[in-house]
């Protein structure tokens, strides 16, 4: 069939309120250091309050991700969810400023407000993420169209969704209308406590429905509950068509079928570490859907989480099509 689109997502579509914060701060207001935690109203309209010099760019993991793509110049489409306020109509504006189709109109109906997450970013770099899902964990099936799921040559998947009945609704039907139409549905494992408590369904969507799965090394390590890294990525590889396990400041490993590459990473202190896997993310389905070998991808991954964690937010600053071709992989 005819493609609509190089990369699709599927997501929690949540404003990203960034801010700098001391270890004191993160102390006082009871803010747990380098996690994602889930907060409810009450908290996340004090955590907003006590921010100075807020930030506020569209965000949530895949949606990152699609900005990233389209500011590449790959043809994009995010489904998620909004409400109809003014975060909401500002987040649809400011994914359509990168190139990237939102395909859901903002939702009048309803009392939940538009999603945020409250970011802290401490001296080190390391950000502590205090979300709010308001009206995204409302995204259900409904919230994907036939045409944008079908049409999609690559379609991201956001494991955060799982945790709410409708959101996993909404991840199978996409994945499934992908895959049936022949395109490639892959998922990022998000975060070692999502794979915890989602480990049984992650095994089986590994196994029987993702043509890639990117993860960390705690999410890997989680997922096969083994101490031994090389034995879950082993289990893995036998699972799944691609394989990727990112490791902070260690080689990235990328595995599809007997093919294994390691992709050095240049140690650095980061300003802000908000967005690193999601735009490693962008960079390697960039070298994917533009059908670069597996080392380049990976390359483009790690050139592009570099790139956005010297500097404050989750969306590239450069021009990442131009490092790529100074780099000689473009």
């Amino acid at each position: 069939m005819t493609r609509t689109y190089q990369v699709a997502g599927i997501g929690n579509a949540i404003m990203d309120v960034l801010t700098h914060a001391g270890e004191d701060f993160l102390e006082m207001m009871d803010i747990e250091k380098g996690i994602m935690t889930l907060v409810d109203r009450d908290r996340a309209e004090r955590l907003y309050a006590a921010m100075d010099g807020r930030t506020q760019v569209p965000g949530g993991s895949v949606a990152n991700t699609m900005a990233g793509l389209g500011a590449l110049g790959v043809t994009t489409a995010f489904m998620g969810r909004v409400h109809d306020d003014a975060l909401g109509r500002h987040y649809a504006e400011g994914m359509a400023e990168v190139n990237c189709d939102f395909v859901n109109p903002p939702v009048a109906d309803g009392e939940l407000p538009t999603s945020r997450c409250m970011i802290f970013v401490s001296p080190d770099g390391e950000r502590s993420m205090n979300t709010y899902l308001g009206i995204s964990a409302e995204l259900g099936p409904r919230d994907v169209p036939d045409e944008v799921a079908k049409g999609a040559e690559i379609l991201f998947l956001e494991g955060y969704l799982f945790d709410k009945d409708k959101g996993k609704e909404a991840f199978l039907r996409a994945a499934r209308l992908c895959h049936e139409a022949g395109g490639k549905p892959g998922i990022a494992l998000s975060d070692p406590f999502c794979v915890d408590r989602h480990r049984e369904d992650f095994r089986v969507l590994v196994r029987d429905d993702m043509a890639f799965v990117i993860g960390n090394e705690k999410e890997w390590l989680g997922l096969y509950e083994t101490a031994s890294l090389d034995d879950a990525l082993r289990h893995a590889a036998k699972d799944c068509e691609t394989v990727v396990c990112t490791r902070s400041g260690d080689p990235v490993i990328l595995i599809r079928g007997g093919e294994r590459v390691e992709v050095p990473v240049e140690r650095t202190t980061p300003i802000d570490a908000t967005g690193a896997g999601d735009q490693f993310a962008a960079g390697f389905l960039y070298g994917l859907s533009t059908g670069r070998d597996l080392e380049t991808c990976g390359k483009m991954g790690v050139m592009a989480a570099a790139e956005v964690i010297s500097h404050m937010g989750p969306r590239p600053e450069a021009d990442m099509r131009t490092r790529f071709a100074e780099a000689g992989l473009a």
